[in-house]
């Protein structure tokens, strides 16, 4: 059975979001800040960095990739 939508529960999940996506928001401007720092605003390095390391901490836990799938 569907669960009936309230204001109730539509509005913790908007502020559910809203907070996920100010959190990232946050992370992506300090990230940007240190490639600024540490590589004087070369991406190349850091985006290589990034995927190396955004692949391993998908794959190391159950030894596969299954959750690029779902993309």
């Amino acid at each position: 059975m569907a669960k009936k939508i309230t204001w109730s529960y539509l509005s913790s999940s908007i502020t559910v979001v809203v907070g996920i996506v100010l959190v990232w928001r946050g992370i992506w401007y300090i990230l940007d800040e240190l490639d600024k720092w540490l590589f004087g605003g070369s991406h190349l390095w850091t985006s290589l960095a990034g995927v190396t390391v955004g692949l391993m901490i998908l794959y190391f836990p159950d030894k596969d990739l299954k959750e690029i799938e779902k993309l």
